[in-house]
């Protein structure tokens, strides 16, 4: 397979009998900013600090009904390191989210470059809290499986010639399942057989999350420079434990738009090229 840039001028009307090309846009990102971390399965105590994170997205028309419906893949891992209020410990997290969205968009003809999408998410995340200075319970596991719904909305505009493009995505999960041990239980208790009661129906009662992402792809060409901010708000209670993790993150990245061919195969430039994210 041959991987090949799509420019931004490629644009071509597509013939009634071509399949149009559906290019891959990839995002590539680096988040750092604040964390504040609450587990009351570790400690009463609010725990403040800072969050760096790697994340990944892969947006693409889908096959069935390009001009339509687009498909978001995207992948983040995080880690935090926050301290008591006291300064003299310390609370490491670790965690790993992974979601399939599917939207359908729509282009709004009242306003030139604006484009909005709504669709369900659904979302596989993990994690562990790290506080060295408990004996019996140094650790904290997550784990959740979810459905829900996200937004997202684009504007495409110039800033003298340079093309620019603004996007807003919140998500929320309406219904799923995570992992909590009760109260006091302890790992070990666990290992040794003890596996009632672990699993619990998450709903935004006792599950709560807002993902937020406000972004602006300066786009070079084929490239295009991200800069943005990220707000995502965590939030869990059952068997009398106590959840939160908050963290406010700006991003920067890069992105690309590519498109498989097949060996020795040129890009048709008659083609239409229908575009997931620009």
């Amino acid at each position: 397979m041959l991987l090949l840039p799509v420019c931004a001028s490629l644009q071509g009307r597509e013939p009634e009998n071509q399949t149009p090309v559906r290019p891959v846009t990839s995002v590539y990102t680096l988040e750092a900013g604040s964390s504040h971390l609450c587990d009351t399965y570790l400690t009463p105590l609010k725990y403040k600090g800072w969050q760096m994170a790697l994340g990944y997205e892969r947006w693409q028309a889908m096959r069935f009904d390009p001009t339509r419906w687009v498909m978001n893949l995207s992948g983040r891992l995080s880690i935090d390191r926050d301290m008591n209020p006291a300064g003299n410990a310390v609370m490491w997290g670790l965690g790993l989210r992974l979601d399939w969205a599917m939207m359908r968009r729509f282009d709004i003809s009242a306003v030139s470059g604006l484009s909005l999408a709504f669709g369900g998410q659904t979302t596989l995340d993990g994690g562990v809290l790290y506080l060295s200075r408990n004996s019996n319970n140094p650790a904290s596991g997550k784990a959740s499986w979810t459905i829900g719904a996200t937004a997202q909305a684009t504007y495409r505009i110039r800033i003298g010639r340079l093309p620019v493009v603004f996007g807003y995505r919140a998500s929320l999960p309406l219904a799923g399942c995570f992992f909590s041990p009760d109260y006091d239980e302890l790992y070990y208790e666990i290992y040794l057989g003890n596996h009632s009661g672990l699993v619990h129906c998450a709903w935004p009662g006792n599950f709560f999350r807002i993902d937020q992402l406000l972004s602006a792809d300066l786009r070079f060409g084929a490239t295009a420079l991200r800069l943005g901010y990220r707000c995502n708000i965590t939030s869990t209670g059952v068997s009398d434990i106590v959840s939160r993790n908050t963290s406010h993150t700006f991003t920067v990245g890069v992105s690309g738009e590519w498109m498989s061919l097949g060996y020795k195969k040129e890009p048709d430039a008659e083609a239409r090229y229908i575009q997931a994210y620009y």
